[in-house]
């Protein structure tokens, strides 16, 4: 703080926050933890065994169509708006996609994304991340909720919102067919929690 002409003049309290500087101020990582930064909010979560068996077996099933180097799982993922760095739990990556100089993926390359919720931070994936996904036109957005036996579809992206939903129970497949994955995900053997 100065004084100017009889004046106070404030310091400067910009908030100046990267994600890069938030996501070093929380390595290490606890070993079976997954961090998230949703709207400059810092999300810590345990992986869970049924979470685990489900994103493995979206994963086993991409398989079909993508290759191992195109299907990433809770890897660091910067998106548009402010402080989005999402690990998601499956994503899917366009053909030809590849890391920048610092390791990072490019939203833009993102075919899919499935997240399987959790109850302390189910609203992020039904809400901000949502959001954030549409507003960075990924086609493909998957949300399954283990609790309920539920799985929810979302696509079609434009204006910050997903113009498609189509919500149905485990059992039912989620058909893919007419989008990038071109495939239909088999739910018949998703656990629940």
């Amino acid at each position: 703080m100065t004084v100017v002409d009889d004046r106070i003049e404030m310091a400067d309290t910009s908030d100046e926050r990267t994600l890069d500087m938030m996501f070093e101020w929380l390595e290490p990582t606890p070993e079976g933890f997954k961090v998230e930064i949703v709207e400059g909010n810092v999300y810590m979560s345990p992986q869970r065994g049924t979470h685990w068996q489900i994103i493995l077996s979206i994963v086993r099933q991409l398989f079909a169509t993508y290759q191992e180097e195109q299907l990433l799982s809770d890897v660091r993922i910067d998106f548009p708006g402010r402080l989005n760095g999402f690990a998601s739990d499956v994503v899917a990556l366009c053909e030809g996609a590849s890391a920048d100089a610092k390791g990072h993926w490019r939203y833009q390359d993102i075919e899919f994304v499935a997240e399987v919720i959790s109850k302390d931070t189910a609203a992020n994936d039904y809400g901000p991340k949502k959001a954030t996904y549409a507003t960075a036109g990924v086609p493909v957005y998957l949300i399954i909720d283990p609790y309920k036996g539920t799985w929810h579809l979302h696509t079609i992206p434009k204006d910050a919102e997903y113009r498609s939903v189509l919500s149905l129970d485990f059992g039912t497949a989620v058909d893919l067919t007419d989008t990038p994955v071109g495939l239909a995900l088999r739910t018949d053997r998703f656990p629940r929690d």
